[in-house]
């Protein structure tokens, strides 16, 4: 039976992948089906008496190309078996045949085997015959790829070939300026280390690099140089570049026809579009591959020889995980985020809801799936190795807390909840509208802004307040904080600012997204406002919630404001990285008297105020640059209650700061009438939003959740909630709020069950650790999904317990025993690491 069934599957799964068969009664070869390349079943003889009987029910085919001829060997095993299993076997007839291609399924499970490149690899779906047929076109020549060398003027030369016999560059006085003006891109030396650390992990037979490189270092320039290896040593084709924001596709888009144009051609994917057929190079962001499931219907899994996840455990992450698994080939993965920041982490307890256990789990999968299961990357450069070598600026961070902010992070204080960007609450995070409504009052947004003026690094050239980014709790906070900032600025500077000093940037504010391009390039509302001959903004603090953090470029920013508790590290470490690069002033300034003036003209640090205590989070006992003593709210307040005092005239209390509040809420019979109806009008509210819309295909997750959370979610007309939405998806499992809006905008086509997911994990350990005893598949099988759905069970396995498995009605003693004992460890442990069991909450 489960044979049977094994063939069913494979048969459509070839369907539908175009392949066809032949007409019943083993026809000749030259009456075919449309279209010319066909399936036909394998000859069995030709493998002998050990070789798995047709009649037994395991059955292969040999797929044809369109002239005939042996193209892929399939190996059919049944539901229960690992398709591995047949490795040896299939290897054997594909090379009888002269195939190079091998596909071993069990229904369920495939894998795509190139022989000529290594190890099989995990598919969701077939190839088409024209994938395979191109793809049989590029014959991996590692050798070469090993033995090209690579210098420091890898990519100048395809910028421009002769430049070393040109006269700006053979000119040592002129050099320079020949550089800056023809954009030329030198590697730097920890570069070059990257490229040749990724041929030695070739030469050691991997296929499955990852870079963990510090913001700032030039990981796009590293990818390029990368690419080019792949292109220009025949390893690859067609390249496929991946993002998970919108706008870091053009930003991307750019970068790479800066560096590689005059080989190779770079394009964005758009929709019914061929152009990427014609191109070696292919941006395009994860969501547009995932809406309505296009990356299976509109490509195979074979059509890119090299895929580079930029920001890997981002575009990744969840159901992008799909996209990136579905293409075969080599996989190059790009991060900021080192896996240390995860060290105060306690993974003891794998059912907590603090948000560092979702970012551990993150980067523990972003690491095994990279082939870095012992935790080291192919190639590291930390911000501490950019300091050391002067490529990068060290924060000076300011400890600017009040006594309530460090009893609201406390342990013993405000027990902080918030949503994480799939709608989850956390543990340890804040209620947001409680959060900014309560503890913001306007004194402490008067208190934090202050302060943070008061201290802020100044511009070496004109004194004013250096350039600076200040992330707020919301867009609320945003635009009370700008509001403030330009009060305070209108003081400070008399007759300088006409509210233009601070800008709020975000998602809801017109041209938001050239604000941040004016901002870096020195025009945000005027120029040159203390000395006309100095370009540099007018508008000097940029006050938002998360638009510029990943991938945003300002060199000359002095001062990041976290005016905000941040509980991501990856958002940690983006953030920061947005002051580390270094910038000389001096470039901005074209008056010769001007520079003159100017004694420090070089950036050699910005400030990081961190008002929330967020490095202690992430690294215990942090050693601040500067403690700054905030005052603590004393004295009478408006409406009732202490607050903060008033210092030096500009700062007045107007409410107390109330840390906590609690709500009774009676649900009626009217908010438990949860149907089909209900989750349609909720779809139609969401896409008739022309904020959520564009924030979603922008791939702003952080802001979709808190845009809904804030103005969609406990509204009089519906009273929307996540869990009246959970009951009416009518899944065995809890949905997210982000699978909800994936599925409302097409991303994804419908929601898998719990038991959909439990076969998808338990695929994904099979194939990290491919189990030789492929009859105790079943039996790890049961043990993986019981202890992943059953508190029961964990508590059994962790207690050693074993005896109350005798009665119990899910895992029985019998069960256990069944398991081998390697595999009664390893399974919790890869649970613990790289599964999450709230997913599989009812």
């Amino acid at each position: 039976m489960k044979e049977a069934t094994a063939r069913i599957k494979i048969n459509k799964l070839l369907e539908a992948a175009g392949w066809r068969f032949f007409p019943e009664g083993n026809a000749p070869a030259n009456i075919r089906l449309e279209p010319s390349v066909t399936i036909k079943p394998a000859d069995l003889d030709a493998l002998g008496e050990n070789f798995e009987k047709a009649e037994r029910g395991f059955v292969d085919f040999l797929l044809l190309d369109a002239k005939g001829f042996p193209l892929i060997v399939l190996e059919a095993k049944a539901e229960d078996k690992n398709p591995l299993v047949g490795k040896e076997q299939a290897r054997k007839y594909a090379r009888s045949q002269n195939c190079r291609f091998v596909i071993l399924s069990s229904g369920n499970l495939h894998y795509f085997w190139d022989l000529e490149r290594g190890n099989p690899y995990v598919i969701t779906s077939f190839p088409t015959p024209d994938s395979v047929i191109g793809y049989q076109k590029v014959t991996p020549k590692p050798e070469r790829l090993i033995a090209e060398q690579v210098g420091d003027d890898y990519i100048v030369l395809t910028q421009r070939p002769s430049y070393q016999a040109e006269a700006g560059w053979r000119n040592n006085a002129e050099r320079p300026g020949y550089i800056q003006a023809n954009k030329l891109r030198f590697l730097r030396p920890y570069q070059l280390r990257a490229i040749h650390s990724l041929q030695a992990a070739v030469d050691a037979g991997k296929d499955r690099f990852l870079f963990e490189m510090a913001t700032g270092t030039g990981k796009t320039l590293t990818a390029a140089a990368v690419i080019k290896l792949f292109l220009r040593s025949g390893n690859a084709s067609r390249v496929l570049f991946l993002v998970d924001r919108l706008e870091l596709e053009e930003q991307a888009r750019k970068a790479l026809v800066a560096l590689l144009s005059a080989d190779f051609q770079t394009v964005i994917y758009k929709e019914n579009r061929d152009d990427w057929r014609r191109a070696e190079i292919v941006v395009t962001t994860v969501q547009s591959l995932l809406f309505n499931n296009k990356y299976q219907k509109l490509f195979s899994p074979t059509d890119f020889d090299l895929v580079i996840s930029d920001e890997a455990h981002r575009s990744i992450g969840g159901n992008a995980r799909a996209v990136f698994d579905y293409f075969i080939g080599y996989k190059l993965g790009l991060t900021a985020t080192p896996r240390d920041y995860l060290r105060r982490f306690d993974n003891s307890k794998p059912s907590t809801r603090d948000p560092r256990e979702a970012e551990r789990r993150l980067l523990l999968d972003t690491y095994r799936t990279f082939g870095c299961e012992n935790s080291q990357p192919t190639f590291r450069y930390s911000l501490l190795d950019g300091v050391k070598d002067g490529y990068l600026v060290n924060p000076t961070v300011v400890d600017a807390r009040t006594e309530i902010t460090t009893e609201l992070l406390s342990e013993e204080g405000f027990v902080v909840s918030f949503k994480d960007d799939t709608g989850e609450d956390r543990e340890e995070a804040y209620k947001q509208r409680e959060f900014e409504k309560r503890f913001f009052a306007e004194a402490t947004n008067q208190l934090l802004c202050k302060t943070f003026l008061e201290n802020a690094l100044r511009d070496p050239v004109s004194g004013e307040i250096g350039k600076s980014i200040i992330f707020a709790v919301s867009q609320n906070h945003a635009a009370k904080l700008a509001q403030i900032l330009n009060q305070m600025a209108d003081r400070m500077f008399p007759g300088k600012y006409q509210s233009d000093f601070a800008v709020q940037v975000t998602s809801q504010i017109p041209d938001a997204q050239q604000f941040t391009i004016n901002f870096s390039n020195n025009n945000l509302l005027g120029s040159g406002n203390f000395i006309t001959a100095y370009k540099t903004s007018k508008a000097r603090v940029c006050v938002t919630v998360g638009m510029m953090t990943t991938g945003y470029d300002c060199t000359d920013i002095l001062n990041l404001g976290l005016f905000r508790p941040i509980f991501s590290p990856t958002d940690f470490i983006q953030i920061k990285g947005r002051g580390t690069r270094r910038h000389d002033f001096l470039e901005q300034v074209f008056d010769e008297s001007v520079k003159a003036g100017v004694q420090k003209p070089s950036k050699t640090a910005y400030k990081l105020f961190d008002f929330f205590a967020n490095c202690e989070y992430f690294e215990k006992e942090f050693n601040y640059d500067e403690v700054l003593k905030l005052p603590r709210p004393t004295g009478k307040g408006g409406e009732g209650g202490d607050g903060p005092v008033v210092i030096g005239g500009t700062y007045e209390h107007l409410g107390a700061d109330i840390l906590a509040s609690m709500r009774v809420e009676q649900i009626t019979a009217e908010g438990m009438k949860i149907d089909r109806m209900f989750f349609e009008r909720f779809e139609g509210k969401v896409r008739e939003n022309e904020i959520i819309a564009k924030a979603v295909e922008a791939g702003h997750w952080d802001r979709v959740i808190d845009y809904v959370n804030r103005e969609v979610f406990d509204k009089p007309e519906e009273y929307y909630t996540l869990d009246k939405l959970r009951k009416a998806a009518a899944v065995d499992r809890r949905l997210t709020l982000r699978e909800i809006l994936e599925k409302v905008f097409g991303l994804i086509p419908r929601f898998k069950s719990k038991d959909e997911l439990l076969e998808e994990e338990f695929a994904k350990f099979v194939a990290d650790f491919k189990p030789e005893e492929a009859e105790a598949i079943p039996a790890i099988k049961t043990f993986f999904k019981a202890y992943v759905t059953s508190d029961q069970v964990r508590h059994i396995i962790e207690n050693k317990d074993f005896t109350v498995l005798a009665t119990h009605p899910m895992f029985s003693t019998r069960d256990f025993k069944a398991v081998p004992a390697k595999y009664r460890a390893l399974v919790p442990e890869y649970i613990k690491d790289y599964v999450s069991l709230n997913q599989f909450s009812a």
